[in-house]
């Protein structure tokens, strides 16, 4: 790999560990602050938190593969999540960033479904944590391999070498500099992939010699790969997509409502009024960078066709067999040093790693809040100072990256089924119960906890039980149905709502109805 490029790299990760000796320095001592950055966080450094926290390694490297592979066809994802994510601004970010405040400042999410309730039993809160943390380990680890494979592929580095560099740098600047640390990163992590998902894409074209001649490039090679109703059968030929298979992908959109590491955001940004602005930034965010991905799968397509010789050598060159071996998810990874100064380039490889760390950082912090909040402090020390509590917080960070790293250590691990459908499960856990938690004020303790368990349950079995052709649809569209009937059932069922949960959740329903 040029030298060049490994400059770029390292001077990215010297910003990332500034940023966070930053937070360090700036953080409070009490834990609402390091797990929550004291409900102060600004607009845009709140929307394109979210927005890097969610799109991982997908926005740089599944997005574009699945492009390059299935065409236009694939882009029904990119609506499904973009119409979504809208909603989730739209819907929840306003409601929850009251609630939350107003229920005793609940924290993390299992604090809020716990006060939102007045659940004494503690349920709901060691139900909803031991979700986070399972999922959100496995999760990391999955984060931490792509890390590693990213250098092993582009700097001809040790998988470990990278595994270790990928998951020291973020866990530093996660363990000490908390939440701010994470979203100050994460802003600049967002900007870096904004002006990757901008530049490749139009560059790729402008090599092509323009759109049009893009255009007439992919229609030469099958006109499949620009309807967003076929898709190329891999023959020359094109397949239609099926009504069930568009809605499953469209469904993608739903799983928004249930994310913890990004719909705690919403909880943290620093008023009401800030919600609305936010949600316009982080829109204008995705909308450009998801079009920037789609384009980039499709260019590189198109580069392919025309310049197979090309990519040959290149491939070779690199020790990654012929073009026959080519791995479609690679492609922004091919464009990026083909097509670039090495300078450039290795800013173009450090926007794939800002990604991938934005991810891994909002899920420790996560993890992390949920063993120190809805453990810790609840079951081992209920007079732990706040002092202790930010000590135990970077602890728990440190203990789920070295599981994580255990677990990415053993390439064989089959953990990608898991990690791929663990946004399926916690859209269908959480996603049904965070609705209708803010909307509806009859919804009982016992309809939230059965909604999680159907949601969870449902997910489980759909995708690890049997084989069949129930399970061409996507595992989220039952799981999250079967939870919200859940939730209405057990709520009408079993119980009744104490007037002052009633009186509380008007008082939310005014509080942003006055914005």
């Amino acid at each position: 790999m040029n030298i060049e490029a490994l400059i770029s790299l390292a001077g990215y990760f010297i910003l990332m560990l500034g940023i966070g000796l930053y937070a360090y320095k700036e953080s409070t001592d009490d834990s609402s602050g390091y797990l929550l950055g004291g409900r102060k966080l600004g607009p845009a450094v709140g929307a394109l938190s979210a927005g890097a926290s969610d799109m991982s390694g997908w926005m740089l490297l599944g997005l574009p593969g699945a492009v390059y592979v299935s065409g236009l066809s694939s882009a029904w994802i990119a609506v499904g999540l973009t119409v979504g994510a809208f909603l989730n601004y739209l819907l929840v970010a306003p409601r929850l960033r009251v609630y939350t405040e107003v229920a005793d400042d609940a924290i993390t999410i299992p604090d809020y479904f716990e006060k939102r309730f007045n659940d004494t039993s503690r349920a709901l809160r060691v139900l909803s944590a031991v979700v986070i943390i399972v999922f959100f380990t496995v999760y990391t680890s999955s984060g931490v391999v792509a890390g590693g494979k990213l250098f092993e592929a582009s700097f001809g580095l040790d998988y470990r070498v990278g595994l270790f560099l990928t998951a020291g740098v973020v866990v530093a600047y996660t363990l000490f500099g908390g939440f701010l640390a994470v979203s100050l990163t994460d802003f600049v992590q967002g900007c870096i992939m904004f002006i990757a998902l901008v530049l490749v894409p139009i560059v790729t074209i402008q090599v092509l010699g323009g759109f049009g001649e893009t255009l007439s490039l992919l229609k030469d090679a099958n006109p499949a790969y620009l309807s967003m109703f076929k898709a190329p059968d891999g023959m020359g030929g094109a397949q239609a997509l099926s009504l069930i298979g568009t809605i499953s992908l469209l469904s993608w959109g739903l799983g928004y409502f249930g994310q913890p590491h990004i719909i705690v955001r919403f909880m943290a940004i620093r008023s009401l009024k800030d919600v609305a602005v936010a949600r316009n930034i982080g829109m204008a965010w995705m909308i450009v960078t998801v079009i920037g991905a789609v384009l980039v799968g499709l260019a590189g397509r198109a580069y392919v066709a025309s310049d197979e010789g090309g990519i040959a050598a290149y491939l070779s060159e690199a020790g990654r067999g012929g073009i026959e071996a080519f791995d479609p998810e690679t492609i922004f990874i091919v464009l990026s040093q083909i097509l670039f100064h090495p300078f450039i380039s290795g800013f173009l490889l450090a926007a794939i790693l800002a990604a991938i760390m934005s991810t891994i950082s909002s899920q420790l912090l996560v993890s992390s809040s949920s063993l120190t909040e809805d453990f810790y402090k609840i079951f081992l020390r209920r007079g732990a100072s706040e002092k202790e509590l930010v000590t135990v917080g970077r602890s728990s960070v440190l203990v789920v990256a070295l599981v994580a790293i255990g677990l990415a250590l053993d390439r064989s691990s089959n953990i990608l089924t898991l990690v791929s459908n663990a946004w399926f499960g916690f859209g269908s856990a959480f996603g049904p119960v965070v609705l209708l938690s803010l909307f509806w004020k009859k919804m009982t303790r016992t309809g939230a906890l059965l909604g999680m368990l159907t949601g969870a349950i449902v997910v489980l079995v759909w995708v690890y039980g049997p084989a069949g052709p129930h399970q061409d649809i996507a595992a989220i569209i039952p799981g999250f149905a079967l939870a919200t009937a859940a939730i209405f059932l057990g709520s009408m069922a079993f119980g009744s709502v104490d007037r002052p949960i009633a009186a509380r959740h008007d008082e939310v329903a005014e509080a942003v109805a006055n914005g």
